[in-house]
């Protein structure tokens, strides 16, 4: 069993058109058709019965290119995924193994997915690295550039520094996809920096928003803080209620000012607040910076256009106003707009808001994504049309 069959130029490499709401996989006559499936991967997901670890189970389930060998969770033990989650086919047969047993039954998968919480991947990737088998971790576990910042936003030492180089940061539409293709450790973005990057960025790599502090707000529905049993997310707690939770230390806050950062090509500074919405997922991000001296505001939404012509999975908007959290849950999609004014109570002043559904292109689907370029297939294989939402 080989790989999927294609002549003519790598498939990975094509650019498809979304139509309409959602994003659909056209394969078109002539050099771009498939001649036959000759071969699926082996891969596992560990930390599979989290939300994002259920999603990954379900977009793989159907995805053409890969064959899930094994499922691991410590609170679903020997149970099977169907059972569980209603996943039905070859990966709802398959029964959870603990996170434990993940190393003595990867050997032969061409990649392991984790989904586990940052501790956890920082003891599976090294060992399964050192297996030669290739790694996409959803946690923050290798995210930041600098280990000196995982005490504090983490909270723990990390212990794997030389592997925080080697690392790649998989945000695809704004990330050398090359270098993606390339890596044995993918870093999955996380969800909040996800939105905030793919509304920003742009706008920072055109030159056109001012050396000043970029704030970022941004709401999440109760699916962001993970699978947890405590009284903070607990129904009669979060209905009919918004509020923001870790005002000036979330984890994910290092994580933007590096993405941004990037972007610019030098440091920026920004203050992220996060809000928890009454809702199970979604993410809607609203950036505030200030337009750059002789700038112009009409630059701004061309900027994106031109940053996304060719991703999509990213969609422009026309007003910030069009973007909504029901626009792009359920979906692999983003949706990004930006506005400003010359004039008015703030000249200057630069909005952009973004939405993701925090546990498709905020985690799960991103990470097939990452996993599809790693292993050489389609970008987009196994995401479209949209693989639905649980919960």
């Amino acid at each position: 069993m080989g790989v999927l069959a294609a002549a003519g130029p790598s498939p990975g490499r094509r650019r498809q058109r979304a139509t309409g709401a959602r994003c659909h996989l056209h394969l078109r006559a002539g050099p771009y058709r498939y001649a036959r499936l000759m071969h699926k991967y082996a891969i596992g997901v560990v930390g599979a019965s989290g939300y994002s670890g259920i999603e990954l189970c379900r977009i793989l389930a159907a995805h053409p290119g890969v064959e899930v060998r094994f499922v691991a969770s410590d609170r679903w033990e020997g149970a099977t995924v169907r059972a569980r989650t209603g996943i039905a086919g070859a990966v709802g047969a398959l029964a959870y193994v603990p996170n434990a047993r993940a190393l003595a039954v990867s050997p032969g998968c061409a990649a392991v997915l984790l989904a586990t919480p940052a501790e956890a991947s920082l003891e599976l990737a090294p060992a399964l690295l050192e297996r030669g088998i290739k790694v996409v971790d959803l946690s923050g576990a290798f995210r930041l550039a600098d280990a000196g910042l995982y005490p504090k936003h983490y909270g723990f030492e990390h212990r794997a520094p030389a592997l925080l180089g080697a690392a790649v940061y998989g945000l695809p539409e704004l990330v050398d996809r090359k270098a993606i293709a390339a890596a044995r450790l993918v870093a999955n973005p996380g969800c909040y920096p996800t939105a905030a990057a793919l509304a920003v960025v742009p706008l920072l790599r055109a030159g056109l928003l001012a050396e000043e502090s970029i704030v970022i707000d941004a709401a999440s529905g109760a699916s962001g803080a993970g699978r947890q049993a405590s009284e903070a997310y607990s129904f009669c707690e979060v209905a009919d209620d918004v509020r923001p939770y870790k005002v000036l230390r979330h984890q994910h806050a290092p994580e933007i000012a590096q993405s941004l950062a990037r972007g610019a090509g030098k440091p920026v500074r920004v203050t992220f607040t996060p809000h928890l919405l009454p809702i199970r997922r979604g993410i809607l991000s609203t950036a505030s910076a200030r337009l750059a001296p002789g700038a112009a505001p009409g630059a701004l939404v061309e900027a994106l256009r031109a940053a996304y012509r060719d991703e999509p999975l990213v969609e422009v908007l026309d007003s910030p106003e069009q973007v909504s959290i029901a626009r792009t849950v359920g979906t692999a999609r983003a949706a990004v707009a930006v506005a400003a004014t010359d004039s008015g109570l703030d000249p200057g002043r630069v909005v952009a808001v973004s939405s993701i559904d925090n546990l498709l292109k905020g985690a799960a689907s991103q990470a097939v994504q990452n996993l599809n370029l790693v292993l050489g297939l389609p970008e987009r294989l196994g995401l479209e049309p949209a693989p639905g939402v649980s919960p």
